[in-house]
């Protein structure tokens, strides 16, 4: 196990490096000064042009060592990095073997104390089995005793009631004798019962047959006069192709038995057609009707549609 003051001992060791680095280039830079300074006294005018070249050589020296100690700075520093990776890396690899042999333990102690668990039910169980065995085995014995004793009672009861039977059989035979002959003459007039119904059933679909006939026809006969009557509202009223042409009128007629038009009742519709229409029919005064009076009732109060035709 990595101990956590080990990252904070490789920053501290990272940054002794760095000083001690910039020292070395503080001397260097110190030390060749110091040097071109007493070349310069010592010297006239004329012999001062070789120490500036040397200057610049010197220069040039410094800024590649300076270029040197920054790389090896910086190579130092990214493997500082890679080893405290390194380190970070086996510390998590150690921690999640730890957490794993952890959880295996954890497991195995867990399956332990479910073994354990299980075997005391299971002798728990056996031990209620073999208790269960006993009871049954006791109620068994139970069981035969009252079963010999049954049997005995039923073959007693057995012998009584064959002695019963046989002589309840002569009784049971009269009695199914009068039985059956009340059921023939209940079957009897249930037949007959049933054939009044259906005769009675037969009747009453004709007779609503004929009527169904009957109002067919009235009705055929109520649309056959109002077809006439609206034909003749359609030639006696007063057209106007511009205002009626397209559109309609239904109308209420309320009839006498004569045919004389008792008074007449707007519907729905266009209120010049519904108007050129009651005058029409106030003027012919007398509609046609039918002579059947039950017809006549079913047309004495007619609703027609009157649509003008030009």
């Amino acid at each position: 196990m990595i101990k956590k003051y080990d990252r904070a001992t490789l920053v501290k060791a990272i940054w002794l490096s760095v000083i001690l680095h910039i020292g070395m280039v503080a001397i260097l830079i110190t030390g060749d000064f110091t040097s071109e300074t007493k070349l310069k006294k010592n010297t006239s005018l004329a012999q001062e042009v070789k120490p500036i070249q040397a200057t610049v050589v010197d220069a040039e020296k410094l800024q590649k060592a300076i270029n040197k100690i920054k790389k090896q700075k910086s190579d130092d520093k990214a493997a500082d990095k890679r080893r405290l990776q390194n380190i970070e890396k086996r510390a998590s690899d150690a921690k999640k073997r730890r957490a794993r042999e952890e959880a295996r333990i954890k497991k195995l102690e867990k399956q332990r104390k479910q073994k354990e668990q299980e075997k005391i039910r299971a002798d728990k169980a056996a031990k209620e089995s073999t208790a269960k065995a006993a009871t049954a085995e006791k109620v068994r014995k139970q069981k035969e005793q009252e079963q010999q004793k049954s049997e005995d009672a039923a073959a007693q009861a057995r012998s009584k009631r064959l002695k019963a039977e046989a002589a309840a059989k002569k009784s049971d035979d009269l009695r199914r004798k009068q039985l059956a002959e009340r059921q023939r003459k209940e079957k009897a007039a249930a037949d007959k019962a049933v054939l009044e119904k259906q005769l009675a059933e037969q009747m009453a679909v004709e007779m609503a047959t004929r009527d169904k006939a009957r109002k067919q026809q009235m009705m055929t006969e109520v649309q056959r006069f109002g077809a006439l009557i609206t034909s003749m509202i359609d030639q006696r009223m007063i057209k106007d192709r511009s205002t009626m042409e397209g559109k309609s009128c239904k109308l209420t007629i309320s009839l006498a038995p004569s045919g004389n038009v008792q008074f007449v009742t707007n519907g729905s519709g266009d209120r010049v057609v519904c108007d050129a229409a009651k005058k029409a029919i106030y003027k012919a005064g007398i509609l046609p009707v039918s002579k059947d009076p039950e017809v006549f009732k079913e047309m004495s109060k007619i609703d027609v549609s009157v649509v003008p035709a030009f």
